[in-house]
């Protein structure tokens, strides 16, 4: 994890010379030696007795808090919302299909932010097409493959600018968007006209420019379905799905992912830093254990995060899970409790499902989990300060 000591860290531990004691206006003890310039008045023996910028954030938090941070729940509506993020600080709420369209319409997303200490990620599908979930409050964008046929990719970029600017002051901040599927698939499949193309060349041109619109309006995106869903056989949604095999995928469905992060396309490139993944529920022969899908596998987690296995770069931005709790390929193995800490413990940095009624469930046996080390702590710490940064609550 990248890490930049912020000065005010060490201001608010009382450790700058000249600042004031807590005791009143008295003149903070001199220095046992003189401080480098570099150390802003700070010397090496206070430096090494100072918390650092990661654990002056985490020590504010408890670990069930911690853990919290770490979830992102569909909400029915905003007192739903308001309710569990005052109760549980989630890290992040998921405004579905179900949720009442009232929530956005009355502009009621800065209620539910000023329920939490930590404001929470408020994400979207809105892809454009048939996933949208604003379009009868803002009208229809084109699918992605309708876009890559009728539109340029700096149209697009301007689509998308649009539709972020739109969605940002409605308060989300997260959407899941663009899909990077490369597919062939017929427009109502399961992926269909939600991939821009079967070519990736296509795909990347495209879903960068989306993803450019997204981030210039202050919007997250979220590339997905890694590492492809776009040649899977059947359909996460109702049942167990696997793709071709893994080089296979390297060499086409990984393609976008390879351009898109590492900046091929766009500088620094859209999902460096500025850009979420999600992971999606697939099984791909050469990567994933038997019967495990990429959501959930340390293994699919490791090859986004380390490019290596794909001739990528590192990613060390958010990765999300997609919906543990309304997909087949998932429920019909797992519950939810044991799939969000088999995620979390696999590397995902937020586990997505879609009803507020299990979080406590969840979070009890996740906090257990954590007592008795079968998730560590830190593997939950990295990703909190993932989170955190990603928010703009701290800068480490």
């Amino acid at each position: 994890m990248r890490c930049k000591l912020v000065i005010t860290v060490l201001a608010c531990a009382g450790l700058v010379a000249g600042c004031s004691s807590a005791s009143g206006g008295e003149a903070a003890p001199e220095p046992e030696a003189p401080a480098s310039p570099a150390s802003n008045g700070v010397t090496a023996s206070q430096l090494a007795a100072a918390p650092s910028c990661e654990d002056a954030f985490l020590d504010t938090l408890t670990d069930r808090q911690k853990l919290a941070q770490l979830l992102t729940v569909g909400v029915t509506d905003t007192a739903d919302a308001v309710s569990i993020v005052s109760r549980e600080q989630i890290g992040g709420i998921f405004v579905g299909s179900w949720t009442d369209e009232a929530m956005l319409a009355n502009r009621e997303i800065p209620q539910v932010e000023a329920a939490a200490p930590i404001a929470p990620l408020v994400t979207i599908d809105e892809e454009g097409g048939r996933v949208s979930r604003v379009a009868d409050l803002l009208g229809a964008d084109p699918s992605a493959r309708e876009a890559a046929q009728t539109m340029t990719p700096e149209q697009t970029y301007e689509m998308a600018l649009t539709r972020g600017q739109q969605l940002r002051e409605l308060g989300i901040t997260v959407n899941f968007a663009p899909d990077v599927d490369v597919s062939a698939q017929p427009d109502g499949a399961v992926i269909g006209d939600r991939s821009f193309s079967d070519d990736p060349d296509v795909v990347i041109r495209y879903a960068d420019a989306y993803a450019r619109g997204m981030r210039d309006a202050g919007v997250l995106p979220v590339l997905k379905h890694f590492p492809g869903h776009g040649a899977a056989s059947g359909d996460s949604h109702t049942g167990s799905v696997t793709t071709p095999p893994l080089p296979d995928l390297i060499a086409k469905d990984l393609v976008p992912y390879r351009a898109l992060v590492d900046g091929a396309t766009s500088e620094p490139g859209v999902a460096s830093e500025s850009a979420g993944v999600m992971l999606g529920h697939l099984e791909v022969p050469g990567l994933t254990a038997p019967g495990e899908p990429a959501s959930i596998s340390p293994a699919a987690v490791e090859l986004l995060r380390s490019g290596a296995g794909y001739g990528g770069t590192p990613f060390d931005g958010v990765v999300f899970t997609d919906d543990l709790s309304g997909m087949k390929a998932i429920t019909d193995r797992y519950g939810i409790a044991d799939a969000v800490a088999i995620a979390i413990a696999a590397g995902v940095d937020q586990a997505l499902w879609l009803t507020t009624d299990d979080v406590p469930r969840v979070l009890d046996h996740l906090e257990g989990q954590l007592a008795s080390g079968e998730l560590p702590v830190s593997r939950v710490d990295e990703s909190v300060m993932r989170v955190a940064e990603t928010k703009g609550v701290v800068r480490c």
